[in-house]
């Protein structure tokens, strides 16, 4: 058993996050991530997009982490070069009701600090995008899109140069709580054991699994993992909008909605398809209810110009129709472990609040 200080399990955006927080802060990390490389499930399978914080509850971590992320993203991507695009987007309604419902939506997202929030009228929303079919649209200024990989890969090599270090197909397997740390096995080709004095638990879709495997961890502390998979269809052809366009919020998710991404592709998704196992593969046969959703305000979308894409799965903690989650950040003051932070259900908008998660860990385990 081999004693450090500090392991992160997890190499997704939030965990790179993470580490390079607990190493600017001076502690030795280790991260330890079960695939090849990192950011290989939620944090590359996603619409790559810089939320403005607009959709969340008042006061959650959701809300408050979504908006303090945003701005240290671009300003972290300025910082270090990486590609993004503050491109803006359109909250579009389609009828009169949906009108009423962008009012609510621009209150909540004002409550939550966004700023540059602007309602407009149909005539000039379809000015400023002539493809575009609205009754009415909100303009947020704020959101845009992100090199998801390249952020990661800068993530990671300042985590890096504060002394983190990054440990592939390294599965962790279990472990127990002692009185003198906590201790890990990790798996892989050169199987080790591990005793460390703070385990962040960022294992995304894995993270309820994680923390099954640690004895002496309370189980009525760990929520059920649900799975939300979203499907994305790209389009052939030259984008037909130069913002992203999404309609009103749906359960479960944002509606199928249209994304760019930074070399000018269009792409549309995710939808909500509740699976029970990870499965990334696209039917084709889905690309049918796409074209109804988006040609309720895209009507010149033609037939056959839907090609699959991609598929990421939300970790969600909730069941289908339960009201919306929010972060679940968790550590000693709630689960009575001391040196374990548990993050669940962390989804969109994990990939905009990252950092801002990272400092949320960083300051916890400084106050346990």
């Amino acid at each position: 058993m081999e004693d450090v200080d500090c392991v992160v399990i997890g190499a997704g955006v939030v965990g790179i996050a993470t580490a390079g927080a607990l190493a600017q802060a001076g502690r030795d990390v280790i991260v330890l991530d079960a695939f090849a490389g990192i950011g290989t499930e939620i944090s590359s399978r996603n619409s790559e997009v810089i939320h403005a914080g607009i959709y969340y509850p008042r006061d959650s971590l959701m809300a408050r982490l979504c908006v303090q992320g945003r701005r240290m993203l671009y300003a972290f991507c300025r910082e270090h070069g990486v590609p993004f695009n503050n491109c803006g987007k359109f909250i579009i309604a389609t009828s009169e009701e949906e009108n009423d419902k962008l009012l609510g939506i621009k209150a909540r997202a004002e409550a939550n600090g966004v700023e540059g929030m602007r309602l407009l009228p149909a005539a000039e929303a379809m000015a400023m995008e002539p493809n575009l079919r609205c009754t009415a649209a909100l303009l947020s200024a704020t959101t845009g899109v992100v090199d998801s990989h390249a952020y990661m890969l800068a993530l990671e090599g300042e985590a890096e140069h504060a002394g983190a270090v990054f440990v592939f197909h390294s599965p962790v397997t279990g472990g127990r709580v002692t009185d003198s740390g906590i201790e890990i096995t990790v798996g892989g080709a050169e199987p080790i054991g591990l005793r460390c004095r703070l385990l962040v638990n960022s294992a995304g879709l894995h993270a309820p699994a994680v923390a099954h495997s640690l004895e002496g961890m309370p189980p009525r502390f760990i929520p059920p993992i649900y799975y939300a998979k979203g499907n994305y269809f790209t389009l052939a052809g030259r984008s037909p909008f130069s913002r992203l366009i999404y309609p009103v919020p749906e359960p479960g998710g944002l509606g199928v909605h249209l994304t760019i991404d930074l070399g000018g592709q269009a792409r549309f998704g995710p939808d909500v398809e509740w699976i029970d196992h990870i499965d990334y593969s696209v039917n084709p046969h889905r690309a049918d209810g796409f074209y109804a959703a988006v040609r309720h305000y895209w009507p010149g979308l033609k037939d056959n110009t839907l090609l699959p894409g991609y598929a990421g799965i939300r970790p969600k903690i909730v069941p289908k129709g339960a009201p919306e989650q929010d972060f679940v950040v968790q550590g000693p003051q709630t689960h009575g472990i001391p040196g374990l932070v548990n993050l669940f259900g962390i989804e969109s908008p994990g990939l905009t609040s990252a950092i801002a998660l990272g400092a949320t860990v960083r300051e916890m385990a400084a106050a346990a």
